[in-house]
C-alpha cells in the first residue's frame, strides 16, 4: 500500500501515500480613515464608489441585450435570507439612497428599491448542490437571456471556483479600493482571490473564527468548573484534548458528537494546499484528523454521529450527553440556539431565558486550534447592467464601519473589520445571552488574526467531502481495511474531479 498512487492525466496529477489512514484601486480613495481603522463615506456621497451613472451596454457585451426591466432590476442569486435582512434593517438611508419599501405580514418592512432599481431576490435551498447548480445554470445562460444576473453569493469551500473563473467582477473595478478594505481580515481575502490574476473577486461583510462550544453542567460534573478559562486548559492542544475526552468517557458522555466535529480545526491548519504541482499532497494534518477519527470512535469518544443529522443535533439538549461542539459566531443563534432550546424563541423574545431547555448553559472557549468555518462572500457579475448598485451594497455592507459597529451591537456577530472588533472588545459590553452572558468576541478576537488560508485551492470543497465520507465508511466499518478506504476515496476524486482522467 506504501506505493499505491493514482496517476492523472490532463490538469491534474494526483499522488497520496497510504500513510495517510495509518491509523485510521486606484490611490483616489473616495472614503475616509475613522478612529476604528474603518471607513465612512464621504460626505454627500454615501456610497465610498465611483458614482458615474454610465450603464453597460449591454448589447456589445453579451449577446441578447438586457430588458428594460432587467436594467432597472438587481437580480441577487442567494440559498437564504440572512444577507437580505441584513441589507433591510442597515443599509444606510439619506446621502445618494432613495429607498422604498415593502410592508410585510409580521409588521418589518424590506427594500423594495434603492434608487429607482428594484430589489430581486433569488432564493435556491443550499441541499446538496442544488444552489451552485441552479446559479451555474443562470450564469450560463446569461448570452441568451434578457434577464441579466447581477450579483451572487458563495461560500468559502467553492469560492475559487468562481473567483478563479470569468463570472466575477474584479471588487476594485467597483471603485472600491484597497484603503476601503484594509479592515478586513486578510483570510477572507484570500479566500476570494483568484489564484491566477490576484484579483481580489467576492468580500464578505463577516469574519467566522471558530470556538469551542460547552456544556456547562457536563463541564461542572467531570471538570468540576465551567469558568472558561479553566475549561480551556483541559481543551488547549489536542493531547490535553484527548486526556479529557477518556475522562468524559469515563463519565458516560462523548467528547464530541460526530465523525466530522474537529475536521476544519485541522484542515483550517495546513501548512501546504491539496493541489501543488499538479499533484495533491496530504498534510500533516490531515493524518492527523484522520488518526484521531479512527481512535475517537474506536473508544467511544465520539456519537458516531455526521453533521447536521438528527442525531448530531440532539446531543446539543443540555441533557444530550455530548460535552463540545466546534462553531464559529452564526453556530451559536443558528444552529446551537435552536437545537439547545424546549421551545423554540418566540418573535418577541420572551422566552429567550435559562429554563428554556439550554439557554444559556452553553460557554466557549477557544479550544486547541484557530480556524474559521462558513462565512459568506458577495460577488457581482461582470456584465451587470446595474454596477453601480451592486458597489453600493458592497461598500455600505462590508466597508462602512458605522454600519458595521451598528450590526455588531445589536446581533452580537463578528464583522469583517478589524478596528470594529477592537473597539468591540476594548469597550467589553458585549454580553452574550445565548451563553449565559459570556462575552464571546474576548474569545475570538485573537483567533480570527491568526486564521490563514492563502493555501486554499478550487478543488478543496470536493476534496474535503469525499475524505469525510471516506474516513467516515471506514470508522463504521463499510470499508474494511485501509487500502480499501483509500481507494475508495481516489476512485471518488476520479468521479467527482470530472476536468481529471485517472488512470
Amino acid at each position: 500500500m506504501a506505493n499505491l498512487k493514482k496517476v492523472l492525466a490532463g490538469s491534474l496529477s494526483l499522488c497520496l501515500a497510504a500513510s495517510m489512514f495509518t491509523a485510521c484601486g486606484n490611490s483616489d480613495s473616495s472614503s475616509a480613515t475613522d478612529a476604528k481603522g474603518g471607513t465612512t463615506s464621504k460626505a454627500g456621497d454615501g456610497t465610498g464608489i465611483n458614482n458615474s451613472t454610465d450603464r453597460v451596454n449591454t448589447a456589445e457585451l453579451h449577446g441578447v441585450d438586457s430588458s428594460e426591466d432587467s436594467k432597472k432590476t438587481l437580480t441577487i442569486y442567494c440559498w437564504n435570507t440572512e444577507f437580505k435582512s441584513r441589507l433591510d434593517k442597515y443599509y444606510p438611508q439619506g446621502t445618494s439612497n432613495e429607498l422604498t419599501y415593502n410592508k410585510l405580514a409580521d409588521g418589518s418592512k424590506e427594500i423594495a428599491t434603492i434608487n429607482g432599481v428594484k430589489l430581486n431576490w433569488v432564493q435556491v435551498e443550499n441541499e446538496g448542490n442544488a444552489y451552485q447548480t441552479k446559479l451555474d445554470e443562470a450564469l450560463k445562460g446569461q448570452q441568451d437571456s434578457t434577464e441579466k444576473v447581477d450579483m451572487f453569493l458563495m461560500e468559502a469551500d467553492y469560492a475559487l471556483k468562481y473567483a478563479n473563473g470569468d463570472v466575477a467582477l474584479s471588487i476594485q473595478d467597483l471603485g472600491i479600493t484597497d484603503d476601503d478594505m484594509s479592515q478586513m481580515y486578510q483570510y477572507t481575502k484570500d479566500v476570494a482571490t483568484d489564484t491566477k490574476t490576484g484579483e481580489l473577486k467576492g468580500v464578505s461583510w463577516q469574519a467566522t473564527p471558530g470556538l469551542f462550544l460547552y456544556n456547562t453542567k457536563i463541564a461542572e460534573d467531570v471538570l468540576g468548573t465551567s469558568d472558561p478559562e479553566k475549561v480551556q486548559e483541559a481543551v488547549k492542544d489536542w493531547d490535553t484534548f484527548t486526556a479529557t475526552a477518556q475522562k468524559m468517557a469515563d463519565k458516560g458522555y462523548k467528547m464530541v458528537s460526530g465523525f466530522d466535529d474537529t475536521y476544519r480545526c485541522f484542515s483550517n491548519n495546513m501548512s501546504s494546499p491539496w493541489v501543488t504541482d499538479n499533484k495533491i499532497t496530504v498534510d500533516p494534518q490531515i493524518k492527523a484528523w484522520a488518526d484521531q477519527t479512527k481512535e475517537y470512535t474506536d473508544k467511544g469518544y465520539n456519537n458516531k454521529t455526521s453533521l447536521w443529522d438528527d442525531a448530531w443535533a440532539a446531543g446539543q439538549k443540555i441533557d444530550g450527553g455530548v460535552f463540545g461542539y466546534f462553531f464559529s459566531t452564526w453556530g451559536i443563534p443558528f444552529t446551537l440556539l435552536p437545537n439547545t432550546v424546549d421551545e423554540e424563541i418566540k418573535a418577541d423574545g420572551s422566552n429567550a431565558k435559562e429554563g428554556n431547555g439550554g439557554y444559556g448553559l452553553w460557554k466557549a472557549c477557544s479550544g486547541p486550534q484557530a480556524y474559521y468555518w462558513g462565512g459568506t462572500w458577495i460577488c457581482v457579475y461582470p456584465k451587470t447592467d446595474n454596477a453601480k448598485e451592486a458597489g453600493q451594497f458592497i461598500y455600505s455592507m462590508t466597508c462602512d464601519a458605522d454600519a458595521m459597529q451598528k450590526y455588531v451591537d445589536k446581533h452580537s456577530d463578528f464583522v469583517n473589520n478589524k478596528g470594529v472588533m477592537n473597539a468591540t472588545v476594548e469597550a467589553g459590553t458585549n454580553s452574550n445571552p445565548r451563553l449565559g452572558g459570556q462575552d464571546q468576541f474576548a474569545v475570538l478576537f485573537d483567533t480570527a488574526d491568526k486564521i490563514d488560508m492563502s493555501i486554499a485551492t478550487q478543488y478543496d470543497a470536493t476534496i474535503n467531502s469525499e475524505l469525510q465520507t471516506a474516513i467516515k465508511d471506514y470508522c463504521q466499518g463499510t470499508t474494511s481495511s485501509e487500502e480499501d478506504c483509500l481507494n475508495a476515496f481516489l476512485d471518488s476524486l476520479a468521479t467527482k474531479l470530472t476536468d481529471v482522467t485517472v488512470e
